[in-house]
C-alpha cells in the first residue's frame, strides 16, 4: 500500500561501482493499480488489471445495494433485497402464499396481479430458475432474448410482427415445449411470429415453414420448399424435410467406447451446485446434460476447466469452489472451444486464426516474380508496411465517423477493398493474386491448393466442420458464435494430437442444421479416436444419444438443481426415473436399467 507521504531512503550501486542514495515516496502496488485502472482509456490495460481484482459484497449493505432505511421496510417478513434474491419460480410460490389483511389485499390487488402475471411470463419462457436480482451482464444470449420475449407478452399488444432468432438456444426439451406454448399464445393474441430456428420441435409446431438452401453461402439462397411441415417432408431436395420425415437421421452408435480413466471432482459447491462429487470419464465423448439452470456450465466451465487450466497450464484463474480435483496426471492439456469471437477487429479472419495464411504468404514469396523483386513473406501481410495499401492501412475499407450516428465503413478507393498496393498485386500464383485467394470460399481454396499438403490439411479441417461457404479473408467480426466455434474446432483438428487432451465445448450445436450436427459429431469422434477426451454441454438429443457417457444434472434449475441425477450410457440414463433428459432419451434409445449390486450379492449368498 506504499508509504503514504513518508519518504524512504533508497541506496544502490551504479554501473561504475559508486554507491548512490536518495529519498523518495513509494506509491505502492495496490494504489498504483487502482490509479492506472481509473485513468486508462485502454480496454486491454483494464482487462490486465482486472486479473488481480475480484468482486466482493459491499461490507456496509452486504450486497443489498440499499440504505438501512429502505431495507427496514418489509412485506410478509421479507425485505425487498431478500425477495429479489429468490428465483422467479420461488417468488411465484412466495406471492401465492402471502397472507394479507382484507384492507391490505384491497390496496395491493392490482399490483399483486401485475407482479404475478410478469413472474409467470418469465417462468413460461424457461427462465424460472434465474434470481430476480441477477445482473444482466451475466445472462447468456438465449436467456436475454427470452426475458425480452416475456416483456412483450406482458404488453399484450395486437397486430405486431415478432421476429425471433433461435430462441431455443440453451433450452432443454422440457423448457422448449413451454416456449413453443408461449409463442402460440403470442399468435393467439392476434400477432404474427417469425422464428429462425433449427430445433425439430419448433419446426413441427409451425403452421408455415420456409426452407432455404440447398447448401450454405454461395450454394444457398434459394427457396427449396415452403408450406406446413408435412409439405416440407414431401420435397426430396429439402435436407430439412429429409430429417423431419426420417429419411435421413443421425444414427445411434452401434457401440459405446469404454473410458480409459477418470478425473474426479469432489465437493463442487459453486453457485447452485450442492457439494456434489462427479467422475468425468476420459477417452470418450462425455455429455453433460440437464434442464436450463441445473449447474452444467458452472460444473464444467467454472470448476473443471479452471482447475485443469491452473494445474496443467499454470493459468491464474479462480476456479469455482470445490474440495479437490484428482486424476490430472492422465492429461497434458485442456482446451475450451467456446463461442467467443476469434478476433475483435476486421483484420482477424479464418486464414490468420488457423495459421494457414502464413503458409499462403510463404508460398507467394517463393513464386518467380516475388523472388525476382526480392519480396519476403512479410510483403504479403496486410498488417505491416510494405505490401499493404497505405491509404486504408490494409483494412480494405475506410471508417467515416458520423456525429450522433454509428460509424460508416466505405471501400477504399485506392485499392478497391483489396488491401494491397499495385506492386504486391502484380505477383500471381496459378493466375491468382493474394487478394483473390483471400476472397475465395473454403471449398474453392481447397481445390486451388490441393497439391500443397501443408495448406490443404488446414483447409480440409475447415471443410470437414462444414464451413465451405465462408471466405478465407472474411472479417472475424462478421462470423456468428457457432461459426467462430467451428473455426476453433478446425484449428484443433488440423494440429497433431497428443492423445491426452481434454476438449470442452459449451453447446456446439447452436445455429447448426441437422446435417451440420451430423458432421460435427463425426469431427468430435475423430478427436476421441485419437485418444482425447471431449466433454460437451448440450441439450441436442442427437448429440446426447451419440455420447459414450452422460452426466445428467438437476432435477430442476436454480436452487432446485445442482445435484447429479444420473450417470452412465444413454441407455442407462433413459431408464433413470426423475431424469427429464432420460424421459426424452427413452423415446429414441432402448432404456437399460442399472443392475442392482446388492440383489446380485444376496442371490450369490443364497
Amino acid at each position: 500500500y506504499g508509504t503514504n507521504s513518508d519518504r524512504v531512503h533508497i541506496s544502490y550501486r551504479n554501473r561504475y561501482g559508486r554507491r548512490r542514495s536518495y529519498m523518495t515516496r513509494f506509491e505502492g502496488i495496490v494504489p498504483n493499480l487502482e490509479r492506472r485502472y481509473k485513468e486508462t482509456e485502454s480496454d486491454w490495460s483494464r482487462e490486465r488489471i482486472e486479473e488481480y481484482m475480484s468482486v466482493r459484497p459491499c461490507p456496509a449493505c452486504n450486497g443489498a445495494r440499499l440504505r438501512p432505511e429502505s431495507l427496514a421496510v418489509q412485506v410478509g417478513g421479507l425485505g425487498i433485497h431478500e425477495l429479489t434474491a429468490m428465483s422467479t419460480r420461488r417468488a411465484i410460490e412466495w406471492f401465492d402464499a402471502l397472507e394479507l389483511s382484507d384492507t391490505e389485499r384491497q390496496i395491493a390487488r392490482l399490483i399483486l396481479r401485475e407482479i404475478d402475471e410478469r413472474l409467470r411470463f418469465l417462468d413460461n419462457v424457461g427462465v424460472g430458475y434465474l434470481s430476480l436480482a441477477r445482473a444482466a451482464a451475466t445472462l447468456s444470449g438465449g436467456e436475454a432474448q427470452r426475458i425480452r420475449l416475456a416483456t412483450q407478452i406482458g404488453s399484450s399488444l395486437v397486430g405486431v410482427l415478432y421476429i425471433l432468432d433461435e430462441p431455443s438456444i440453451g433450452l432443454h426439451q422440457r423448457d422448449n415445449e413451454r416456449l413453443i406454448g408461449t409463442l402460440k399464445r403470442l399468435r393467439d393474441l392476434g400477432n404474427t411470429v417469425i422464428v429462425v430456428e433449427h430445433d425439430e420441435g419448433t419446426i413441427r409446431a409451425a403452421e408455415h415453414v420456409l426452407d432455404l438452401g440447398p447448401g450454405a453461402g454461395e450454394h444457398g439462397g434459394q427457396l427449396v420448399a415452403q408450406g406446413p411441415p408435412e409439405a416440407i417432408m414431401a420435397v426430396e431436395d429439402s435436407l430439412t424435410g429429409q430429417f423431419l420425415s426420417g429419411a435421413r437421421e443421425v444414427p445411434v452408435p452401434k457401440r459405446r467406447r469404454r473410458p480409459s480413466g477418470k478425473v474426479e471432482i469432489e465437493g463442487a459447491s459453486q453457485h447452485n451446485l450442492q457439494e456434489i462429487s462427479v467422475e468425468v470419464p476420459l477417452g470418450v465423448l462425455c455429455c453433460v446434460t440437464g434442464v436450463s439452470g441445473s449447474g452444467k456450465s458452472t460444473l464444467v466451465n467454472e470448476v473443471l476447466h479452471k482447475a485443469l487450466a491452473n494445474s496443467l497450464h499454470r493459468a491464474k484463474k479462480r476456479p469455482g469452489s470445490h474440495r479437490r480435483v484428482s486424476g490430472l496426471d492422465q492429461l497434458d492439456k485442456v482446451i475450451n472451444i467456446d463461442q467467443s469471437p476469434i478476433g475483435r477487429t476486421p483484420r482477424s479472419n479464418p486464414a490468420t486464426y488457423t495459421g494457414v495464411f502464413d503458409s499462403i504468404r510463404d508460398l507467394f514469396s517463393r513464386t518467380q516474380e516475388a523472388r525476382a523483386r526480392g519480396y519476403k513473406p512479410g510483403r504479403f501481410s496486410f498488417n505491416v508496411k510494405g505490401g499493404r495499401c497505405e491509404v486504408c492501412r490494409g483494412d480494405g475499407q475506410i471508417k467515416i465517423e458520423m456525429h450522433f450516428l454509428p460509424d460508416v465503413y466505405v471501400p477504399c478507393e485506392q485499392c478497391a477493398g483489396k488491401r494491397y498496393n499495385r506492386e504486391t498485386l502484380e505477383v500471381h500464383f496459378k493466375g491468382k493474386t493474394i487478394a483473390d485467394v483471400l476472397g475465395m470460399p473454403i471449398s474453392e481454396a481447397l481445390d486451388f491448393f490441393t497439391h500443397v499438403p501443408k495448406i490443404k490439411r488446414r483447409l480440409q479441417a475447415l471443410h470437414d466442420v462444414g464451413l465451405d461457404y465462408i471466405r478465407l479473408g472474411q472479417p472475424a467480426t462478421t462470423l456468428s458464435g457457432g461459426e467462430a466455434q467451428r473455426v476453433k474446432l478446425a484449428t484443433e483438428l488440423a494440429k497433431v494430437a497428443t492423445g491426452r487432451t481434454l476438449y470442452i465445448l459449451d453447446e456446439p450445436t447452436t445455429g447448426l442444421h441437422f446435417a451440420d450436427v451430423q458432421r460435427l459429431l463425426e469431427m468430435l469422434d475423430r478427436l476421441v479416436e485419437g485418444g482425447n477426451t471431449v466433454v460437451v454441454i448440450e441439450h441436442n438429443l442427437d448429440v446426447i444419444k451419440s455420447a459414450d457417457r452422460i452426466i445428467d444434472l438437476g432435477p430442476e434449475g436454480g436452487e432446485e438443481g445442482g445435484l447429479v441425477v444420473a450417470t452412465g450410457t444413454p441407455e442407462k440414463v433413459a431408464a433413470t426415473e426423475g431424469s427429464h433428459t432420460g424421459g426424452f432419451l427413452a423415446e429414441i434409445v432402448k432404456p437399460v436399467p442399472k443392475r442392482k449390486r446388492a440383489a446380485r450379492k444376496v442371490a450369490a449368498a443364497a
